[in-house]
């Protein structure tokens, strides 16, 4: 879930983070693979570099930089935990995006973080892969799922979670680091 900040030296990016829910499985089937070469796999234990790569070129232009000022230490007791997941989207062999699975909240699943390259944005496999999460999140003893987006996301990604079924349940501004602070680090 994200975290809400105020503005402050080092945060100074308006946004708006927006809140969604689902509450039951979806009743339609998940898409088909748009193309051939698709693998998902997790990446059990990631190394911090190689995690920080991914989040870096999934979110870089988006400003996800939260996870980048974040010690070592924290970021490998959140990946490295046993109800963290990492699944990393293969496309022809190639990273082509990740999400981050978290049971952390007893019955609450949360997606949270989600997305793709930039080198592979447009080509469908943006549902594809938010269909297997959703189905990944969907296990016995969750009651419902959590996801949160911002208006500095992909333009896109509000409108594709309302799509596969998340409802809106609130709205809160808040403010981010640009990523322009962690441009050489």
């Amino acid at each position: 879930m994200a975290e809400v900040f105020g503005k402050d030296g080092a945060r100074t990016l308006r946004t708006v983070i927006t809140f969604l829910e689902m509450a039951r499985r979806p009743p339609r089937p998940r898409r088909a693979a748009p193309r051939r070469g698709l693998a998902i796999q997790r990446a059990e234990r990631p190394p911090p570099g190689f995690y920080l790569r991914l989040y870096r070129a999934v979110g870089g232009g988006f400003h996800w930089t939260d996870r980048l000022s974040w010690t070592e230490e924290r970021l490998i007791e959140t990946i490295h935990d046993a109800d963290v997941e990492i699944h990393v989207l293969h496309a022809g062999g190639a990273p082509a995006g990740f999400a981050e699975l978290d049971f952390r909240r007893g019955d609450i699943a949360e997606l949270g973080l989600f997305g793709l390259l930039p080198d592979f944005t447009g080509q469908g496999l943006g549902g594809y892969f938010l269909d297997w999460a959703i189905e990944a999140l969907w296990r016995p003893g969750i009651g419902k799922i959590a996801v949160d987006t911002n208006t500095r996301d992909h333009p896109r990604a509000l409108a594709m979670y309302r799509k596969a079924g998340f409802r809106v349940v609130r709205r809160e501004e808040s403010y981010l680091v640009p990523a322009e602070r962690f441009a050489g680090v």
